[in-house]
């Protein structure tokens, strides 16, 4: 057979692909955004944590917040799963019973949080030292100036790459079928390698590919709107009936005026 002709049969099978469309729609999409969302928050939380913890000039909070995150940064995403989800499905099946997922997105959890947790203690450290010191010149503790000072503004900077992230476990999330998964617990890699063993076509695994596409491509778009506008700042008019300078930003009210006040008749 000519190979492009064996190519096009193999994965451009459109009657596959219709047969396997509505059940990645309505079983596979939704639990792979529940897999990733849930990852991601719970992931942000614990990578925060270790931010706070690696920029800490305490030892025994800086080394062990080092030492997760070479670990977990160091280990593939597949044997972290395994580990997590083979190492306590006792304990999983005491808790939950057996459903793998609360495991699957702790697994997930933990890989996010070193990642993030990198993340965000870059941005907190790109903050100028001046605004700490600020701050503590204000009355605020070390820790309301890092609660409401610095890292609000450290995170607003690496928003771009923690949504690169929540790409990156959007993808990560079809590992979770190591597990063991039910039919209704199914996402979208594995009803599509499902389908592609029961047909002998690979066309429900390419329907797949282009469902994780539809879900990250709009994602970086968004990233890179997000990093134009963080980079450009908020745009600036002239206000030629203001008399501090004649620049204003948009969207701002104008400051109040001072009154004029009366000369002393002595």
């Amino acid at each position: 057979m000519d190979p492009l002709s064996t190519l096009w049969e193999t994965f451009f099978d459109w009657d596959s692909m219709r047969e396997a469309l509505p059940e990645m729609l309505t079983v596979g999409l939704p639990n792979t955004l529940i897999l990733a969302v849930s990852a991601a928050l719970l992931g942000s939380v614990l990578g925060m944590a270790l931010a706070v913890a690696g920029i800490s000039r305490t030892r025994w909070l800086r080394w062990p917040a080092r030492v997760y995150t070479d670990v977990f940064r160091g280990l593939p995403a597949a044997a972290t799963i395994l580990l997590i989800g083979v190492g306590l499905a006792p304990l999983g099946m005491q808790v939950w019973g057996p459903n793998p997922y609360p495991l699957g997105i702790l697994a997930l959890s933990l890989i996010a949080a070193a990642y993030i947790g990198e993340i965000f203690r870059s941005g907190i450290q790109s903050v100028e030292a001046a605004q700490l010191e600020g701050a503590r010149a204000l009355g605020f503790s070390w820790g309301e100036a890092m609660r409401l000072v610095i890292v609000p503004q450290g995170v607003r900077r690496v928003l771009p790459a923690w949504v690169n992230q929540l790409i990156a476990l959007i993808k990560d999330s079809s590992l979770v079928y190591f597990l063991g998964l039910l039919a209704s617990q199914r996402e979208l890699f594995r009803i599509g390698q499902d389908y592609a063993a029961n047909t002998g076509n690979q066309s429900a695994l390419l329907l797949a590919g282009l469902c994780y596409l539809l879900l990250t491509v709009p994602l970086t778009h968004a990233v890179n709107a997000i990093d134009r506008r963080l980079r450009q700042g908020r745009a600036v008019t002239v206000d030629p009936d203001d008399d501090g300078g004649g620049l204003a930003l948009a969207g701002a009210t104008a400051p109040p005026q001072p009154r004029p006040t009366r000369e002393d008749p002595r």
